[in-house]
Order: C-alpha cells, then sequence, then structure tokens
C-alpha cells in the first residue's frame, strides 16, 4: 500500500523503535535539529540470553564447530557468555565471520583482533560470498535469535554449507504500557517483531494520521499484513538509509 496525498501532513514528532543511541552522533539527532521536529527512541523489542542449562537440551557441542558466523553484536555477547557458563574454552584457531567490519571490530571485547582468522563483508551474508567459498569445509556454527534472520540461513541453505543454528539469545516484546496517550506523527519500524510488539501492547492500534517508515522487505510486509499503511519505505534507490527516507518525506510535508 502506498501513501496518498491526504496522508502528507506535516511532522513535528517521531519515534524510533530502537534503543537511544549511546552516543550524540546520530542521523536521527542531525534530523531532529535540521527539521525541529522531535525524535524520541523507544525499543520495542529486547533481547533476554537462553540459559547454558536450557541450551544444552539442544544437544549442540561448540567443540564440533571450526567457525562461527555472526550476523550480530548480540549474537557476538551471548556465544561468548554461553561459552562461559558452560566452561568452554575458545580454540585460537576458531574463524569468525561478520556480516560486517562493525561486528567484527566489537570481537575484540573478547578476543585478541590481531591474532584470530576474522573475516567481514559489508552488511550481508552474500558480500561473503567469495571469502566463504575458500571455506567451504569449515563446520559453521551460526549463534542467533529464535526470529534468526531469513536471509542469511537461506544463503547458507542454498550454497550448501554445513551449518548449525544454534539459539541463544530470545527476542522478547517490551512492556509499552506507557506510551497509551501519547501519539507520533511518525512510528519508524525496523522489525517485524516491533510490529508484533506494537500489538501485544496495543492490540486495538488504528493508525489513522500516523504515519508509517520501515526499513526492509520483512518489515513492510508484517505492516501491511496488518493493513497498515507504509508511508515512508526504506532502503529505495533514493533513499537507501532510514533517515534519508524520513528526511526527503519532511521536506515534502514540512513546507
Amino acid at each position: 500500500m502506498q501513501s496518498t496525498d491526504a496522508r502528507k501532513k506535516k511532522v513535528k514528532s517521531i519515534l524510533v523503535t530502537l534503543p537511544k543511541p549511546e552516543t550524540e552522533k546520530s542521523p536521527y539527532y542531525d534530523l531532529a535539529k535540521k527539521f525541529n521536529v522531535k525524535v524520541d527512541f523507544r525499543s520495542f523489542i529486547h533481547v533476554e540470553g537462553v540459559p547454558a542449562k536450557d541450551f544444552r537440551k539442544d544437544k549442540i557441542n561448540f567443540a564440533d564447530y571450526t567457525a562461527v558466523i555472526f550476523t550480530s553484536k548480540n549474537a557476538v555477547d551471548h556465544f561468548f557468555r554461553v561459552c562461559e557458563e558452560m566452561r568452554y574454552d575458545v580454540p585460537a584457531e576458531m574463524k569468525y565471520f561478520c556480516l560486517s567490519e562493525t561486528i567484527a571490530l566489537y570481537l575484540q571485547k573478547y578476543i585478541q583482533y590481531r591474532k584470530r582468522k576474522i573475516f567481514f563483508g559489508k552488511q550481508t551474508a552474500s558480500d561473503l560470498a567469495e571469502v566463504l567459498k575458500k571455506h567451504a569445509a569449515e563446520r559453521f556454527l551460526y549463534p542467533c535469535s529464535d526470529v534468526a534472520a531469513e536471509e542469511t540461513q537461506k544463503f547458507l541453505q542454498e550454497h550448501g554449507y554445513n551449518f548449525t543454528q544454534a539459539v541463544l539469545f530470545r527476542t522478547v516484546c517490551s512492556d509499552l504500557s506507557d506510551l497509551a496517550e501519547v501519539f507520533y506523527d511518525v512510528i519508524v519500524f525496523f522489525s517485524p517483531s516491533s510490529v508484533q510488539s506494537l500489538y501485544k501492547n496495543f492490540p486495538t492500534f488504528e493508525q489513522n494520521n500516523t504515519r508509517i517508515a520501515a526499513f526492509g522487505v520483512s518489515t513492510q510486509k508484517a505492516i501491511t499484513e496488518r493493513n497498515l499503511i507504509v508511508d515512508i519505505p526504506a532502503p529505495t534507490p533514493l533513499a537507501p538509509s532510514m533517515t534519508m527516507a524520513i528526511e526527503q518525506y519532511i521536506k515534502q510535508v514540512n513546507k
């Protein structure tokens, strides 16, 4: 569904369904200053670790694997947490394949970065295609949440890699009851789980004049399945980032 001209009203307030940035260096703060709009952050979902005693029931033995694929910082944190809880010393020769350089650099929190075999892409598993080909014989462990990234799974399956999914953390809906009487001109979503959280907290939610911004195909699908309108989709050829898409929209409506 596309937005109609009738829905294009001035934007004064935006709710981003992500945790508040740790520093002031966020494109959302730049957006707020540039257009004099109120931008709030509130994570609609949070992560809870799977305890080692529960993970043991999956009968996954870390020692059986020669490489790990990380798709997020959460995956890194919970992999090393469970290793510690299970008293498993990760061998120095373990290979790490990360979806982005940011995730790769985050490994420094747990290992000596320069002394390990670490590979990274730009943002997706397909960016790692060439390097994974060279290491096709590895036995890969894929630490993930109970709502694993379908794109990564699909890529590994389609290319016949020997990998095992290890659910080490769960995505849980946050309590948003304090937002019951708070209204925003734009709500920004980044995952189907956040859309699910909206309805778990507010089963009778009606969009009315609230514009919805959504990043990614799966997020947009989750929104339209609820019969809501995606007013600000991203990425697009003209707006590869969510903030760029919002900026273009505000320029149109805040005249």
